[in-house]
């Protein structure tokens, strides 16, 4: 008997990979190992550019992200709206998965296309938990966007006021 392998058509290769992007949305962390354990690519992206980290990251599954960690996903690459996995988590306020991402090698003062730090969404969104951790991480709170507009700045305009007098308060 002979073992005769086919290839997958274009239409059951994108269903795959869309299951694959589900298992990562769904935090199937032991699915994911398996599947990278056999070659699947960490750094793979969907239609939006969002990699399966940037995806585990965004719903909250820490599990999943070691794993990806783990596989060598890269915490560093940005979806087609130039938003990196940490933003994301900071956006949310996960600071658990913040965390994770900075021991994982995701940079602190990684910013957006437009500038944006993880340091601005987390003070815009009024998450002062995840403002302490990311400079306590060397997040610089004078950093500028490209709009030269800083995380205090950013804040205020938001209305976050928790975040905005923690950093009136740090810049004195």
């Amino acid at each position: 008997m002979s073992d005769k392998s086919r290839q997958m058509t274009p239409e059951e290769a994108a269903e795959f990979a869309e299951q694959v992007f589900n298992k990562a949305r769904d935090g199937d962390a032991a699915m994911l190992a398996a599947l990278l354990s056999k070659g699947l690519p960490p750094n793979l992206r969907n239609h939006k550019g969002d990699t399966l980290l940037m995806l585990a990251a965004y719903h909250g599954h820490v599990d999943a992200v070691k794993v990806l960690l783990e596989h060598k996903a890269d915490p560093e690459v940005r979806n087609d709206n130039g938003q990196s996995p940490i933003a994301g988590a900071a956006f949310k306020g996960d600071l658990d998965m913040v965390k994770v991402l900075v021991e994982g090698g995701a940079e602190v003062e990684g910013s957006s296309f437009d500038g944006r730090t993880a340091l601005m969404m987390a003070a815009m969104f009024n998450r002062p938990a995840i403002v302490d951790y990311l400079i306590s991480q060397g997040a610089d709170p004078k950093a500028k966007d490209a709009n030269g507009i800083t995380a205090l700045e950013a804040a205020r305009t938001m209305g976050a006021t928790d975040t905005t007098a923690q950093l009136q308060k740090l810049l004195g």
